[in-house]
């Protein structure tokens, strides 16, 4: 079972008031946090985290923890509460009702005497299925059943907006099939102790399944070989960041030649689709699939996809399966020790794959119209500080300008949760069948994504659930979207002055408004579509800035040797830039209205300050040494503690706030200094 869907572009943070309020809660800001013994000028990280993180260790059964972890936690928290009640009450709620399916989804996957008994039988039709694999059209027959009942891993396929007119949806294909973070992990000699324990991984599991010893030994290795020469066919995350290796439209018959031992209009009837043409993303790993389809041995198929329907089925299957996923994915390379426990675990599948659903029952417990209301309220302010920063801009030219403005106008923000819920009917929950259940609700979710595809694209659709602590900017269709749950402390305080909720969630705001305008996001125009909308020398301007972006992040090292690849992370940095830009003339825009608070005190901190305070204690937290090897190779994102002071050491604004003096660490000043946004 192998679970891939696919949207493609889509830019998170990754992780309101709209006045001044009268009487601030100082409670909101803790100073006695504060490392005083530490100038903010020399590390505002330090200064504002380090205290708290000394006092707050990574729990076992976590690889990471700090502000979002803690809100994440605080969000599962409510959610247990809501599918506890849920599975108490399911046999008597309305039948076919979200609150009867999730009851029973949770109820079953919290059954483990039930699961355990089931040992590996679930997945033996599956199994058999790949055993009676002896020919290459018994192969392509194979694969394009598994991914019509939504459980291809081969490759993702899935619905997106055309980038060349994105008021409609295709077909997207997308390279995959790896068991290892990156096409990297296979190659580079600083792995090579990874690709010895995958090997004893997938042997291992291959032995759980019954296999002897000898066989399972030789299987491992001839699936690590062909995983290998998938890897050297496929993109980088870097590369995979280029808007040109996200698409690349072609006719059926064009795929069909790039791919000739695996026919695609075979595989769209399968799937129930009608298509003229589609984006095969990756033509060159395309190319290379069709070629092993053609060449490899057919046993070795065999192996590769039995191992890698083990592997994706574990963690529904029984305890052994279950601590041989863990002991591998996040003991070996999270380096987490424990093991969440088991609510935690069914909790996101529940969320993975009833998780609108289940954000309709926890937004109508926890997000109220009037929170909304305020939340848009804010996102207005910081939308007309970012309509200042666009027109203020000094390297870019009117025409192009007035481009970027087309594209503010056009900014859709989605605040809380969707105003239209998804439907869940047609979805059959048992309460005795957690196998069943995972199996049914991936189809399920699968066909309703592939009914997309030759539709109209709904700029109102959301690719986040509510109860998810994050935000992200989709440029296809030029949209901010803000789940319920970041709308929160210590993002956003209902009682908090304007400094720290500017500084919180109204960065986040900024930043997600200016993925629009990052390295990525600019490739995009005003309605979606990949199109250049620069001039060659305004694009010329904004890249040798934003090389200066990437040359700094490159010198962040969180680990001995190790150092952040500023290519990879350069869109989430510009984001950030921009985005605590942008919220501070929102704050200053504020405090207009009541001068005096520029030179009053909270604590004994100006406004400015707290803001800054504020932007760093969102990114407290720690992460596993293990777990921040495998982010350097793959998140988009930079280390927590570089995001607390990247930006800020490239504002004149914090450098006042703090009187911050030249040299400093914190003073990015001169030919040093960054500015984009």
């Amino acid at each position: 079972m192998q679970l891939s869907p696919i949207k493609p572009v889509v830019l998170a943070i990754g992780l309101a008031l709209s006045c001044v309020v009268a009487a601030a809660d100082n409670s909101v800001f803790k100073v006695n946090e504060l490392d005083t013994q530490v100038s903010a000028c020399s590390n505002l990280n330090t200064f504002v985290n380090a205290k708290w993180v000394a006092a707050h260790p990574i729990p076992a059964d976590r690889t990471r923890w700090g502000a979002f972890d803690e809100l994440a936690e605080k969000s599962l928290d409510i959610q247990h509460a809501i599918v506890q009640q849920a599975a108490r009450n399911a046999a008597t709620a309305k039948p076919g009702s979200i609150e009867q399916k999730i009851g029973y989804f949770f109820a079953s996957g919290m059954n483990e005497a039930a699961v355990n008994a089931a040992g590996i039988q679930p997945l033996q039709p599956t199994l058999h299925a790949i055993s009676q694999i002896m020919t290459q059209p018994q192969l392509v027959d194979y694969l394009d059943a598994s991914f019509a009942k939504g459980q291809g891993g081969l490759f993702a396929f899935g619905s997106g907006a055309d980038f060349k007119n994105a008021k409609m949806q295709i077909g997207y294909a997308y390279q995959g099939g790896l068991g290892l973070p990156t096409p990297d992990y296979y190659t580079q000699p600083e792995h090579a102790a990874i690709r010895a324990q995958y090997v004893a991984y997938i042997q291992k599991m291959l032995e759980l399944d019954g296999a002897p010893a000898t066989d399972a030994a030789r299987d491992a290795k001839a699936v690590m070989a062909f995983e290998t020469r998938l890897a050297k066919a496929s993109l980088k995350p870097v590369e995979l960041r280029m808007p040109e290796n996200q698409y690349h439209f072609v006719s059926v018959a064009e795929a069909d030649r790039i791919t000739p031992n695996f026919p695609w209009q075979k595989f769209f009837a399968a799937q129930g689709v009608d298509v003229r043409g589609f984006s095969l993303s990756q033509p060159k790993f395309f190319a290379a699939l069709g070629r092993m389809i053609g060449d490899e041995p057919i046993a070795t198929w065999r192996a590769y996809l039995r191992f890698h329907e083990i592997s994706g089925a574990a963690p529904y299957l029984s305890t052994p399966f279950v601590d041989a996923r863990f002991d591998f994915y996040n003991k070996t390379l999270g380096g987490q020790p424990q093991i969440e426990p088991r609510w935690k675990r069914v909790l996101g599948a529940v969320n993975h794959e009833m998780g609108m659903a289940l954000g309709e029952l926890y937004v109508a417990k926890t997000f109220t119209p009037e929170a909304k209301a305020r939340a848009l309220a804010m996102v207005n302010n910081l939308h007309v500080a970012l309509k200042q920063h666009i027109e203020a801009v000094s390297w870019m030219s009117p025409a192009t300008k007035a481009k970027a403005m087309e594209k503010w106008q056009t900014l859709l923000p989605k605040i809380g949760y969707p105003d239209k819920w998804r439907s869940w009917n047609g979805l059959r929950v048992t309460p005795d069948n957690y196998f069943a259940n995972i199996e049914r609700a991936s189809a399920f979710n699968y066909r309703y994504d592939l009914a997309k595809i030759g539709k109209p694209t709904d700029r109102q659709d959301w690719g986040m659930t509510p109860q998810t602590v994050n935000a992200y900017y989709d440029p296809t269709n030029n949209t901010i979207n803000f789940p319920a749950a970041i709308l929160q402390p210590p993002f956003f305080y209902a009682n908090g002055d304007d400094g720290i909720n500017y500084g919180g969630i109204g960065a986040v705001i900024g930043h997600e408004m200016t993925h629009g305008y990052d390295d990525e996001g600019s490739q995009f125009d005003a309605y979606g579509n990949n199109v250049n909308w620069w001039s060659k020398a305004d694009r010329a301007a904004f890249e040798a800035r934003t090389a200066k972006l990437v040359h700094q992040f490159d010198g962040y090292a969180p680990l001995p040797g190790l150092h952040v690849n500023g290519k990879l992370t350069l869109g989430e940095n510009i984001a950030d830039l921009g985005g605590l830009n942008i919220a501070y003339t929102a704050l200053q825009n504020a405090m207009k209205k009541d001068p005096g608070l520029a030179s009053e005190k909270i604590d004994g901190y100006t406004e400015d300050q707290r803001y800054f305070m504020s932007w760093a204690r969102v990114w407290r937290g720690s992460v596993r040494d293990a777990r921040q090897k495998v982010l350097l190779n793959v998140d988009p994102h930079s280390p927590a503690r570089f995001r607390a002071v990247g930006a800020p050491s490239n504002m004149a604004a914090f450098w006042q706030a703090f009187h911050c003096k030249p040299g400093q660490p914190m003073v990015r000043a001169g030919a040093r200094q960054v500015v984009i946004w």
